[in-house]
């Protein structure tokens, strides 16, 4: 009896091996062969689950999205139930930088996909929305209204601090810093 494929978890496998020659050798490299081989798989079974380049490269952001996401939830689950907002903020926004290895190579593949989302905006429709809704909940933990500015703000300076830690330009030690002084400065 054939032995049943979950597509999810073949896609990811898929997903896995582009992020992982993307890493390493760009996104310029990320062809279908390259990942196939990446992969240990044929040509036509990427393509049998991933029709179009694009399809297979925003299937592959949705993962980065979501390892994100749940390197988000488990630093905030482990603040305990109730945490003061400026804590759970701080949390939040430490654990979307490159701080570790894990995350500095999930960091260098969604810089290279922010990249290409600015040359292919279509294909990626859930980024706006889900920005949107980040910006909102950090809105909603600052201490002074109208905090939709400040925390626009705020997102744009962790994603910057990620650029100079994935760049080299900055230390874990000095990234967080930074972050505690803009915290500081908004919840004086």
């Amino acid at each position: 009896m054939p032995r049943k494929v979950d597509p999810r978890q073949r896609r990811t496998l898929i997903a896995d091996a582009l992020m992982r020659v993307a890493a390493d050798r760009g996104l310029e490299a990320v062809s279908l062969r390259h990942v196939a081989a990446e992969a240990g798989v044929s040509a036509g079974m990427v393509q049998h689950y991933f029709t179009t380049k694009d399809e297979m490269m925003a299937f592959a952001l949705s993962v980065v999205r979501d390892r994100g996401r749940a390197r988000v939830e488990s630093a905030v689950a482990a603040l305990g139930p109730d945490p003061q907002p400026r804590l759970l903020l701080r949390t939040l926004l430490a654990a979307l930088l490159p701080l570790d290895e894990a995350a500095r190579e999930d960091g260098r593949v969604a810089l290279a996909f922010l990249s290409w989302t600015a040359l292919h905006p279509a294909a990626t429709p859930g980024l706006r929305p889900d920005t949107a809704q980040l910006v909102d909940f950090i809105a909603g933990l600052l201490p002074r209204a109208p905090a939709s500015d400040a925390a626009a703000g705020l997102l744009a300076l962790v994603e910057g601090l990620g650029v100079y830690l994935l760049g080299g330009q900055y230390t874990p030690a000095q990234a967080t810093a930074a972050l505690d002084h803009q915290l500081d400065l908004l919840f004086a």
